[in-house]
């Protein structure tokens, strides 16, 4: 199985797929020779981007949102985005945050990703350390906050509490795209493409898994350029051999016939489990 399988906060799966002895490599712990995520990454970008054109949606008035305009007019105010995150998410929500004409201001706890930020954009991106303070202040002046945290293979921490949940705005918005891997929002629960909001303390939640399933055109084609070579290595030369000629690719490796192979993983449940290098050699 070569896939998504975000095994993380999903027990009951990971159960399954041991049972059933699968060989499970998963798209989002694959590692290139520079150390990214080449698999993860263009759905990251597609989230990203979507992030902020579903939470300008949901600010809407019928939507349950406060009536704001993302970009403001003439006049009248742009609405405040806080982004949570610096990696591939958090750098395409900014983009679009931007483009559309609203203040926004990225949190991360790398000190060196936000100088690089600040040199992208110029000055126009706000950016914040973060601890517990910044976080629960700029979740409090926010409009819409976007959960953007990453920690390839493990469950996302739950940086935004409920008491930071309960100091927001009425009708702002909360869009986690860190849902896959449990969120990053303590309120945040996992949703559907047609059942996709709900509130809490009158703040509208959007946390719906594989967001990038809304744009299948656009997110199958970015997936394909990344899987394909991937994928025809496997079939030329076979899963255990495709493993063992590229260490990158081996750090997929999440199932092995019955074998837990992934150490955040194995953390996040607190399993045992077994290094990949191992069960390929």
């Amino acid at each position: 199985m070569f896939t998504y399988l975000h095994l993380a906060p999903l027990p009951a799966l990971t159960d399954k797929l041991l049972e059933a002895k699968v060989i499970g490599i998963a798209y989002e712990t694959v590692r290139d020779r520079q150390r990214t995520l080449p698999l993860l990454t263009p759905m990251s970008e597609v989230a990203g981007r979507m992030s902020v054109q579903v939470g300008a949606a949901y600010l809407e008035k019928e939507r349950g949102g406060r009536g704001i305009l993302l970009g403001g007019v003439p006049g009248v105010p742009p609405a405040h985005v806080t982004i949570i995150g610096g990696g591939v998410v958090g750098t395409n929500a900014a983009k679009v945050a931007l483009g559309f004409g609203a203040k926004a201001t990225i949190i991360d706890m790398n000190l060196s990703r936000l100088r690089e930020l600040d040199d992208i954009f110029g000055g126009r991106l706000a950016t914040l350390a973060s601890n517990s303070y910044n976080l629960a202040q700029a979740t409090r002046e926010a409009d819409l906050v976007i959960g953007g945290v990453l920690i390839p293979g493990t469950t996302a921490p739950k940086l935004v509490t409920r008491a930071m949940v309960a100091q927001m705005k009425k009708g702002s918005v909360i869009v986690d795209v860190a849902i896959d891997q449990g969120g990053c929002v303590e309120t945040a629960k996992p949703t559907s493409h047609s059942n996709p909001s709900y509130l809490v303390d009158v703040v509208v939640h959007y946390c719906v898994t594989n967001m990038p399933g809304a744009v299948p055109n656009t997110s199958t084609l970015a997936l394909t350029n990344s899987t394909f070579p991937y994928l025809l290595r496997i079939a030329n030369v076979g899963a255990r051999e495709a493993l063992r000629q590229d260490a990158g690719l081996a750090e997929g490796l999440n199932t092995w016939l019955g074998k837990l192979t992934y150490r955040g993983v194995a953390e996040s449940q607190e399993r045992p489990w077994t290094a990949a290098a191992s069960v390929i050699a």
